[in-house]
């Protein structure tokens, strides 16, 4: 068979397997780091014939590299940049990052595809202004390009984005960028690698760099008196150590470059200048299914999106330098909150966007470089940079996502040159398909529900996250107990994620951890951090099965992944009261009010209906409004006392600015009054009989998802 063209049922060799020959045999290239730069360059090695290795610390992407924005862009304000300030570098970016994005919706269809944004238009003058740069957009892109851009009169632009601020409204420009799953494209890439015949291995650590005396010079290079022939790995899940000999190293470990950099020599500078971004998930009722916002000028400048993804909504980035660079970064509270207020400030007043929806939080770091060879060290790299150590140690750092396999490419032939290493075949990554491409087309996802009962949401998800790999994947789908759908057990009854998926990860795609699974196999931690959690005992379960744990592993795997959705967003208090529900923590699936979080309703029935019955008792006029005098008087007869300064914070003031409140604005103030005070309850709104209250259960605070 065509190993370029693999079937749909290949599995590639185990990990076992894969450390045996890491121990048994010597390489032309050792590289370092899994994300989408590591990925990539080991696709690009093994295409051209070198023998590659590839380990990675931690898991495939669980860095930078599944904390994107998920766009596949060239950057529309770079681009404005350019014209601006005149820089021609500049627009070269541009032009190379709208080259990339063609090529990359092309080898991986099924993972990426075009997405509509909009620029929201609210001064006259600004029309021709955004139409200029949006069409100069389309035309850098060229014949590479999407779909072109389009002006939407006011009607039209909140026919398209009904959820969008009316007031003051001009227009709409909208423009077309790529956008796609970030890690479920870096597994793609690193299984292309392994097709190609890459060795991979996760979770192995590299702890010492082996030198040994040169000889020779190695062509127009002069590295000194030491060369860099291999490096010792650790498995950081048995202990063991070993060394993996190769003629070059690639360091491509992104934020963690200087660490590795320390390794060859601990005198050399830095060259990694990090910061952090942070990116929030919400209701997918925030926005259009299949079109995104961009506000490209904030309150203090920074851009922020506001786009569609996996059935969610993503909102960020904001952009902060930071000095230390950790492996999960915690979003801060600051940044949240900044991001909220901006998406209120595009969002129709109607909408109140709240704290409470936010289903998961998360933090990436963006490691910019500086490039220690310039002479003006205070100037950062605007792209990529590849050093070469005298040693020989080669680092690629910096760059994005959609730019990934230029990057590849430049490493690749700058490795070729330093490292003296035999090719048999040229770069032709630009036409290689990513494994899971070929057998798969947009209409798939019918036969998968033909062939194996299988929901529509469930079928499309397995399409659009696998390809045609799908089908190996629903081979596996245990039958449902129901009528319909016939195959295909979710872990979670509210997302499309299956039984079948944990199993296939662990089989197929090196899944080694529950964390794995829930935040890189699957999306579910950066979906819904509470969801992961409701799921990871039946992930564990299941992967004790087809791993060999323990019992006392599976506990082991259920503290770590508790503690790493406290990165995800998760309230760490929420999180210690369900861990004390949980009394043995037991490993065993909940088997009854599984979805009680993900309730939307604020309030009990009964309680609304109680409510509304205080609501029309203080409502002496009929007029369908009370005041705020009434409002204090019926938080007092429900047992929560507010000030007049405290209601301020409920943003009583913005509901409505003629001193009155409508019932749906009492809801909503009371909303956020149970938010705000979470340990008070309303255990005294409901009575029943006409007798004394009788709600003495607490109401839980979490909303949309869980809250955040």
């Amino acid at each position: 068979m065509d190993k370029n063209k693999p079937s749909s049922l290949w599995s590639p060799p185990t990990r076992i397997e894969t450390i045996k020959r890491l121990k048994s045999e010597t390489f032309d290239l050792l590289i370092i780091g899994g994300g989408a730069t590591g990925s990539g360059c080991a696709v690009d090695a093994a295409t051209r014939g070198l023998k590659v290795a590839l380990v990675e610390k931690d898991d495939f992407a669980s860095g930078t590299s599944s904390r994107s924005t998920k766009l596949v862009h060239g950057g529309v304000r770079y681009l404005e940049k350019a014209f601006m300030e005149a820089d021609y570098e500049q627009y070269k970016l541009v032009k190379e990052a709208l080259y990339e994005r063609s090529v990359f919706l092309k080898t991986a269809p099924y993972l990426s595809y075009q997405l509509p944004i909009m620029l929201p238009i609210y001064k006259l003058w600004k029309v021709p202004y955004y139409w200029a740069g949006s069409k100069a957009y389309d035309l850098l892109a060229g014949g590479e390009g999407l779909s072109r851009s389009y002006f939407l009169s006011k009607r039209k632009a909140l026919e398209a984005f009904p959820m969008l601020k009316e007031g003051g409204l001009v227009g709409a420009m909208v423009y077309y960028d790529g956008a796609h799953n970030d890690s479920r494209m870096n597994v793609a890439l690193i299984l292309t690698a392994v097709k190609q015949g890459a060795t991979v291995a996760n979770h192995v650590e590299v702890t010492k760099l082996i030198k040994k005396r040169r000889e020779t010079l190695l062509g127009k290079f002069n590295f000194g008196q030491e060369e860099i022939c291999g490096a010792v790995v650790r498995d950081t899940f048995t202990g063991e150590s070993w060394t993996i000999k190769a003629k070059g190293i690639i360091n491509a470990t992104g934020p963690f470059s200087d660490s590795i950099r320390k390794l060859d020599n601990d005198k050399v500078g830095g060259i990694v200048s990090p910061s952090t971004g942070v990116h929030i998930i919400l209701p997918g009722f925030y926005s259009p299914a299949h079109m995104g916002l961009l506000d490209p000028a904030t309150s203090d400048g920074r851009v922020i999106f506001f786009l569609p993804w996996e059935g969610n909504v993503i909102a960020g980035t904001t952009d902060t330098p930071i000095s230390e660079v950790t492996p999960n970064p915690i979003p801060t509270e600051k940044e949240i909150s900044w991001i909220l207020q901006e998406v209120e400030n595009y969002l129709n007043p109607d909408i109140k966007v709240r704290r409470g929806d936010v289903l998961a939080a998360w933090s990436g770091i963006r490691p910019l470089v500086r490039d220690p060879s310039a002479k003006d060290t205070a100037g950062l790299v605007r792209n990529h940079m590849i050093n070469v150590s005298d040693s020989g140690l080669l680092t690629i750092a910096g760059g994005k996502w959609t730019t990934y396999r230029a990057m590849a490419a430049d490493t690749i032939d700058k490795a070729i040159e330093v490292f003296d290493l035999q090719c048999t075949e040229a770069c032709t990554t630009e036409d290689v398909p990513l494994v899971g491409t070929h057998g798969w087309s947009k209409n798939m996802f019918v036969q998968l529900i033909q062939h194996f009962g299988l929901e529509t949401s469930v079928a499309e998800h397995l399409s659009n996250s696998y390809g045609d790999r799908s089908w190996n994947v629903a081979s596996m789908a245990s039958l449902s107990g129901q009528r319909w759908p016939v195959f295909g057990k979710r872990l979670v009854p509210y997302y499309p994620y299956i039984e079948a998926e944990v199993r296939y990860a662990c089989r197929n795609e090196y899944a080694c951890t529950a964390v794995d699974v829930l935040a890189r196999r699957t999306r579910l931690a950066f979906l819904n951090a509470y969801a992961a959690f409701d799921a990871l005992p039946r992930v564990i379960e299941i992967m004790g099965e087809e791993l060999g744990w323990s019992e006392k592993r599976k506990k082991e795997e259920f503290d770590t992944t508790a503690e790493f959705l406290k990165t995800m967003g998760m309230s760490a208090d929420i999180l210690e009261n369900r861990l004390k529900t949980r009394k043995d923590r037991s490993v065993v699936a909940p088997n009854s009010d599984i979805v009680t979080f993900f309730s939307r309703s604020q309030f009990l029935p009964k309680e609304l209906e109680q409510l509304k019955k205080y609501f029309l008792n203080f409502d002496k006029e009929n007029s369908g409004s009370i005041t705020k005098l009434d409002l204090i008087k019926i938080f007092e007869e429900i047992g929560l006392k507010v000030t007049e300064e405290e209601l301020k914070n409920f943003n009583i003031s913005r509901l409505n600015k003629k001193g009155k409140v409508e019932f749906k604005e009492f809801l909503e103030i009371l909303a956020a009054a149970k938010e705000v005070k979470s340990k008070l309850t309303y255990s005294n709104i409901v009575v029943q009989n006409g007798e004394n209250p009788i709600l003495d259960k607490k109401i839980d605070i979490e909303r949309s998802g869980g809250g955040v």
